[in-house]
């Protein structure tokens, strides 16, 4: 059975350009996100984050493996000390004066099936959360 990635696509209304800042931002980005140390939308640049459940939190390691602006950015998302690697793909289309936003999170069957933090539906609920609710609500701020 081929593994499925996480799809989750939502449209604000907003323009491209402030879409494409508020994901590459890292000013921005820890108003709805993450707070990042740095961040840049450069092929080849790592960045790391901590993050994760209220009992155990993880070491987010990330590199920027592709960068089209305004229209995509792809990282990979692995944990330190753990097996697995995943990719998160942010796709952005322009509708009129409004932007559609497609995440895509794919690898995610890479990682221990013996942590339960690390499954399928844990992931489902935090991106339709960050994009249903975090980055809505800092795009209408804007």
């Amino acid at each position: 059975m081929k593994p499925i990635p996480i799809i989750i696509e939502r449209t604000y209304p907003a323009p491209i350009e402030k879409v494409w800042t508020a994901i590459t931002d890292k000013n921005e980005m820890k108003l709805w996100y993450f707070n990042l140390a740095e961040f840049k939308p450069k092929v080849g640049f790592e960045f790391t984050f901590v993050g994760g459940t209220e009992h155990q939190s993880y070491l987010h390691l990330c590199t920027i493996t592709e960068v089209d602006v305004n229209k995509k950015l792809t990282h990979s998302w692995r944990y330190d000390g753990y097996e697995g690697i995943s990719f998160v793909t942010w796709e952005l289309f322009p509708e009129g004066e409004n932007t559609r936003v497609r995440l895509t999170h794919s690898g995610l069957e890479t990682f221990p099936a013996s942590n339960p933090d690390f499954a399928k539906t844990n992931f489902e609920q935090g991106w339709t959360s960050i994009l249903g609710t975090s980055l809505k609500e800092y795009l209408k701020k804007q």
